[in-house]
This record gives structure tokens, sequence and C-alpha cells, in this order.
């Protein structure tokens, strides 16, 4: 099961935060500063899965974007792995370049993935389809 789901800037920054646990607000802020510290840390040769705590963490690297997922032990790292990239891709289709001016849509599309904490839908354009009746609405 996925705990939660960041998306990180180079300078530590979290942009985009989902936890499908509960987890306190000042507890949270703690916990973001420590996965993002030990993902940012390290070198491009190292294994892009770490054992944090209680769980592990599986991340990626897009330019100077970081997108980190804690999962339980049960989950598959390479899914979650291939799960990112493919958050990445449906970023890609939908939006040209910047996102961090829509970052409801940004939610709406990882909502759209994960339910629950768990993967739900792979396909981009299952994923899409809600944000394309939404733009047809507004215009």
């Amino acid at each position: 099961m996925i705990k939660f789901f960041l998306m990180v800037n180079k300078q530590g920054q979290t942009r985009l935060s989902r936890y499908y646990e509960h987890v306190e607000i000042n507890k949270r802020t703690m916990l973001e500063a420590e996965v993002i510290k030990n993902c940012l840390s390290r070198s491009k040769d190292e294994c892009s899965f770490i054992e944090y705590k209680d769980f592990k963490l599986v991340y990626r690297q897009y330019a100077a974007l970081f997108i980190v997922v804690g999962i339980d032990q049960t989950e598959n790292e390479m899914a979650v792995y291939e799960l990112i990239h493919n958050f990445v891709e449906v970023l890609d289709k939908y939006f040209s370049r910047v996102i961090m001016f829509n970052l409801d849509r940004v939610h709406i599309i990882l909502d759209e993935m994960v339910l629950n904490g768990c993967i739900v839908e792979t396909n981009r354009n299952r994923i899409l389809a809600p944000l394309f009746v939404l733009d047809k609405m507004a215009e």
C-alpha cells in the first residue's frame, strides 16, 4: 500500500503532498524533511529504493523535481517506480509546461491513479478523461 506521495524541488520544498494514512501535521513536516534529505543526498548512481523506518521510499528525479513515494513492505517497488514514470507522462500529456499553477489538476490526476493508497488506473486516456470534461465545461 502507498503511504504518501510527494513532489519536491531540488531546494527541498514540497510542491505536492498526498497522504493515504493519517499523519499529524507536525509529524508530516518532520517526516517530509527527513525523507527529502535522504533522497536529495543520494547520488545518481545509487538505487532509487531506500529502506526508511518501517517503510520503503521509491523516488525518481525529473530535471529539478523529485517524486517520492512511501510504501509499506508488501508493495512492489518496481510497480511504484513505473507508477511514478506513468504519472509524469500523464502530466506531460496534459500540461504543456508549467504545472505549479495548476495543482488542482495535478491532484485530480493523482486521485484518478491512486485511491486509498492502491494503484487503480494506469491508462493515460482514462486518467485524463475527467479533466478534458472539466476543460470543455470551462470553455
